[in-house]
């Protein structure tokens, strides 16, 4: 199989499905290995959210529609790039005093219910720490790969899907 023989929305659904992979793998970290995730992993969650949702509505589109989807796309994988190189940036040079969120415990202990819960959703790992590797890459840097791959594929699907039918 050749990737020229691939239709511009099954590159959508791969999209979408290599995001759904990516958030799977993020909740087995948390709940099977333990990592906690920092507010700005969370963000990055969130863009994948988008991804995936874009993705699949795009899957569904041709022409103007799937060119307009794939440019949305483009733009959350860039938001969701530029969260993690910035989480990528604060690993490698850590500030002195970490900023990222405060830890569950503290949070349920020290606001009202209503205030916390929202809290909770924003996480609560430290952003300049690194938990795991692959290849001598973080989960930041890995997902800022991503990103840019996925928002590389998304500026492609949209000009292609707008290139006239020769």
């Amino acid at each position: 199989m050749k990737f020229s023989s691939i239709t511009l929305q099954r590159w959508m659904l791969l999209t979408a499905l290599a995001g759904i992979g990516m958030l799977v793998f993020g909740f087995y970290l948390q709940h099977v290995v333990g990592l906690n995730p920092c507010p700005m992993c969370i963000v990055q969650r969130y863009a994948l959210i988008g991804v995936v949702v874009l993705g699949l509505i795009g899957w569904r589109l041709q022409g103007k529609g799937l060119a307009l989807v794939a440019l949305l796309l483009a733009l959350d994988a860039g938001f969701g790039g530029f969260t993690a190189a910035r989480q990528s940036w604060l690993q490698w040079y850590p500030p002195e005093i970490v900023t990222c969120g405060r830890d569950f415990y503290g949070m349920v202990e020290n606001f009202p219910l209503n205030r916390a819960i929202p809290m909770i959703f924003k996480g609560s790992g430290d952003c300049t720490k690194v938990d795991w590797t692959f290849l001598g890459g973080s989960i930041a840097n890995w997902s800022f790969v991503v990103f840019v791959v996925f928002g590389l594929l998304g500026v492609w699907v949209a000009f292609k899907s707008l290139k006239p039918r020769l």
